[in-house]
């Protein structure tokens, strides 16, 4: 039996701008990801026998074929027949740290370990554009889940493009346990409310160049000016959220006026809300005045930092 141990972080993003509707469904997007030091821990196993086994450590996360990492198994197990048969299936663990339905990649982060856990598991020596491509597949989110660090995502978010690294800015992180937002439904409302303002020949690639506001927090990012980076965050799906989420706009409402928040804002689609810090200290002294301000036993809230780095191997057996 060989086994490989990954570390899976999780993302937030400092910037989200939806541009218009692309020709498959899906909206087409401006975004910054950023990943950060909060992650699940994935253990990938070679099994004796042509199967697929999730097993997780949080009741909410399904261990079927819903799972993202399962079928990120199955599509390797597809995409690599011969490998499938002469190493056999895989049990894959997942130790969740990152909350589920937070709007933090949790799920495409735990896809992405389990295709760079099969890959070595498999010795297929896929390289990090092919492993990409597959996780494309998969979900948006997937290929920034493999690189990470600090990256534009443009098309659904899945063309990437490698910014500088941001290290060791810290962050609060608040959710509330049993609240989760639809993706989906946040994105058809969007669709609903805003589309007027969507740039509309989708082959006009100036107009849709022209269209992209993000070229400040991306000179920030290039400076390493945190203060400005935080200054210019930005989600467009905070206009559709936040009315329709109270608790979501309260989170923010109150990490905007503490003392020592450099920016706040929603992630994603939520409903998770991130404030920015200069300092750990600063963080968890904010950390500690939210706790104590909302009195809330469903709320939970995690000091971390970005990190310039995506899935890692921890070991090998």
């Amino acid at each position: 039996m060989h086994s490989y141990s990954l570390i899976a972080p999780a993302k937030i993003n400092l910037y989200l701008e939806i541009i218009g509707d692309r020709p498959d469904g899906y909206h087409e997007l401006a975004m910054i990801l950023q990943s950060i030091a909060l992650a699940d821990q994935i253990d990938v196993r070679s099994n004796s026998n042509r199967t697929i086994h999730v097993h997780c450590n949080h009741p909410q996360v399904p261990t079927d074929k819903s799972n993202l990492a399962y079928r990120a198994a199955e599509l390797m197990a597809k995409e690599f027949p011969e490998a499938f048969a002469r190493y056999g299936g895989v049990d894959i663990s997942i130790n969740k740290q990152i909350p589920v339905a937070a709007g933090l990649a949790g799920g495409s982060t735990n896809a992405a370990a389990v295709l760079i856990g099969i890959d070595l598991l498999w010795k297929l020596g896929l390289t990090q554009s092919e492993l990409e491509g597959l996780g494309a597949r998969l979900g948006s989110d997937v290929p920034f889940c493999i690189s990470g660090g600090t990256a534009i995502g443009t098309g659904r978010g899945e063309q990437l493009s490698p910014l500088p690294n941001l290290n060791n800015i810290y962050i609060v992180l608040a959710k509330y346990r049993s609240l989760e937002v639809s993706t989906a439904w946040a994105y058809k409302t969007y669709r609903q409310q805003f589309s007027n303002s969507y740039i509309k020949n989708t082959n006009d690639l100036v107009a849709r160049a022209n269209a992209v506001h993000s070229g400040a927090i991306v000179k920030a990012i290039f400076a390493r000016d945190t203060g400005k980076i935080a200054e210019k965050l930005h989600n467009d799906l905070e206009r559709v959220v936040l009315p329709a989420y109270p608790q979501v706009l309260q989170l923010r409402e109150v990490f905007a006026n503490q003392q020592g928040v450099l920016g706040t804002m929603m992630s994603g689609s939520g409903p998770t809300v991130f404030a920015l810090f200069e300092s750990e200290q600063q963080a968890e002294q904010v950390k500690l005045y939210v706790t104590e301000a909302l009195t809330d036993g469903d709320l939970e809230l995690f000091v971390t930092r970005t990190i310039s780095h995506g899935i890692q191997v921890t070991s090998s057996v």
